[in-house]
């Protein structure tokens, strides 16, 4: 049996997650955690779950903390679902040791296959993220369009987390290349399949994209 614990104070997510699992065969849902940080550590110890389903900023759990409880229990995958943060916080996220990463308004098929993707050790992110962190350095996480955008998951390999993760710092294939200790061409193959996930030609036609529909923080309107 895959043991699963759903840690998230609001009531509405923690059941709706709960019947989810619940209605999968070969899995046990361990007590679910709405409590602190130490309620989570202290499940994480007696239960030691295949799978954590977890909003931890609403247990009021910092980035830092998560990354340490996912150091420390290595053998759980990590399956953080959170609303849209800023950039900083999601690279933050990702440059840590969990499995896959989701929004809240993501649906159901997502997130079973989110957890099916952790218990094979596969990262998966929600697509929304992945645009987010991907079109430019500026971009707002509150704008009611990027709000609007649609969330399918894709699959992620470790390398393009790397990618992903040196284009929301605003490096260049270059940059990020010397940064990764990688050939310029191998960050521009990396970048062309993360763009092909995505659905979009390079990245100059996401910035592009974002510039027209308003995404980005400018003092000036390209359009006008």
């Amino acid at each position: 049996m895959i043991r699963v614990l759903i840690a998230d104070k609001n009531f509405l997510s923690r059941v709706g997650l709960e019947l989810l699992v619940g209605e999968l065969k070969g899995f046990e849902l361990v007590p679910t955690v709405s409590g602190d940080k130490d309620a989570l550590i202290n499940q994480l110890f007696l239960s030691k779950p295949n799978v954590l389903i977890a909003d931890f900023i609403s247990l009021g759990i910092s980035i830092d903390e998560i990354k340490k409880m996912a150091k420390k229990y290595p053998r759980t995958k990590f399956l953080v679902i959170t609303e849209l943060l800023s950039k900083k916080e999601f690279t933050s996220i990702l440059d840590s040791n969990i499995t896959s990463f989701l929004l809240k308004e993501c649906d159901k098929s997502e997130i079973l296959e989110a957890i099916n993707s952790s218990i094979k050790g596969e990262k998966f992110v929600c697509g929304k993220i992945v645009l987010f962190l991907s079109a430019a350095p500026e971009i707002l996480p509150n704008n009611t369009f990027i709000k609007s955008l649609a969330c399918d998951g894709i699959s992620v390999t470790e390398r393009e987390i790397d990618i992903i993760r040196g284009i929301a710092e605003g490096l260049s294939n270059k940059l990020i290349a010397d940064k990764l200790e990688l050939s310029t061409h191998t960050v521009n193959t990396h970048r062309r399949n993360i763009m092909n996930k995505l659905g979009v030609n390079n990245t100059a036609g996401i910035v592009m994209f974002a510039v027209k529909n308003q995404l980005l923080e400018t003092n000036f309107n390209l359009f006008d």
